[in-house]
């Protein structure tokens, strides 16, 4: 059986994917973390039943969750659904006969399974991370997802396989040099093949894919139909990332069929992808709904923006981002209009 690692990415403000679950629950976190509110016992933000709850009309998302996971213990995998309007978007039956497909692989050969035992004697491990869309390649490739139990993750996320576990163990040999990979690494696929160490008769059992933002040339012939080839004879492969590159994925010839019948509709892929895998724990998913409850539940229209910023932001440049997303906003009618007038009013008096 194959495997991909998925470790740790230092995420920053402005080089963040599209994780909209995660921007979110990452924002309550740091909101939190800033006040004494955080420091109160844990129970006060855990996520109980309440007792008027509610039954979603469609809590397994159209088919994409199991029905083989435990509903308490990860409240918001099956309560999500009545914080949102239902979706327009359909999974496909091949989407969701994949995901019980790669389950039972999951399942098989993970975690504490002899598969697992024989194909770590020997592997240098790294961290990485780019959890959607490596994910997509796992169903891709056929290969098993393992991620690196960096604080954020197990802290934020419920497990997602029956019966499984997608954590590196803390004591496992993967986790012994968790920096230690970059470009200039032994191991990089990029600078293997600018330094013609790797063909199609000279396979290493593992290789490091860099696949960050300022990737070299080399590094982007991941995304190549004939090093696919060769990447796909790899046992091992350690993803460090800070994008969302599920686009690049469609210019693989050999990907574009499979993802055709899993995602009919190309711009859904995000969409099912981030509900089946991105579930916050009880704990998180507490502050959430208190958030929710306290701020969004009375507005009939809700409208989410991403503001990125690639510096460092000063005031004068903190305010000039926001002047033009309000004028934005404005002039597209994507917010009502306020008297400004009659707010300084109210102000002043």
């Amino acid at each position: 059986m194959q495997f991909i690692i998925c470790g740790k990415m230092k995420l920053k403000i402005g080089i963040a994917t599209c994780l909209l679950t995660f921007c979110l629950v990452q924002l309550l976190l740091l909101l939190l973390q800033s006040s004494n509110i955080f420091n109160l016992h844990k129970s006060v933000f855990t996520a109980t039943r309440p007792n008027d709850y509610e039954e979603p009309m469609d809590k397994l998302l159209g088919g994409l969750l199991s029905t083989d996971l435990d509903e308490d213990s990860c409240l918001s995998r099956y309560q999500s659904s009545l914080y949102r309007k239902p979706s327009s978007y359909k999974p496909s039956e091949y989407l969701i006969s994949k995901l019980r497909r790669y389950e039972m692989l999951h399942k098989r050969f993970g975690l504490a399974t002899e598969a697992y035992k024989r194909a770590t004697e020997n592997l240098v491990h790294n961290h990485v991370l780019s959890m959607v869309s490596v994910f997509l390649y796992a169903l891709l490739t056929e290969r098993i997802i393992l991620v690196d139990q960096w604080s954020d993750t197990s802290d934020l996320f419920c497990e997602h396989f029956p019966g499984t576990s997608w954590l590196l163990p803390l004591d496992s040999p993967l986790m012994d040099q968790p920096d230690s990979f970059n470009r200039e690494h032994s191991h990089c696929y990029g600078t293997m093949l600018k330094n013609h160490g790797i063909n199609s008769t000279t396979i290493s059992s593992q290789l490091y894919l860099y696949l960050f933002h300022d990737y070299g040339d080399h590094d982007q012939t991941f995304f190549c139909e004939d090093n696919q080839m060769i990447i796909g004879k790899v046992r091992w492969l350690v993803v460090k990332s800070n994008q969302y590159f599920v686009p690049s994925l469609w210019l693989i010839p050999s990907f574009q069929t499979k993802l055709i019948k899993l995602f009919p509709q190309k711009d859904t892929v995000f969409h099912h992808l981030s509900r089946y895998l991105l579930h916050p724990r009880n704990q998180v998913w507490g502050i959430v709904t208190r958030s929710y409850i306290a701020y969004l539940s009375r507005a009939d229209e809700r409208l989410g923006i991403q503001v990125r910023l690639f510096e460092e932001g000063t005031g004068p440049l903190i305010k000039h981002v926001m002047d033009q997303t309000v004028a934005c906003t404005q002039r597209d009618k994507l917010l009502p209009e306020v008297d400004t007038l009659s707010s300084k009013y109210i102000q002043k008096s």
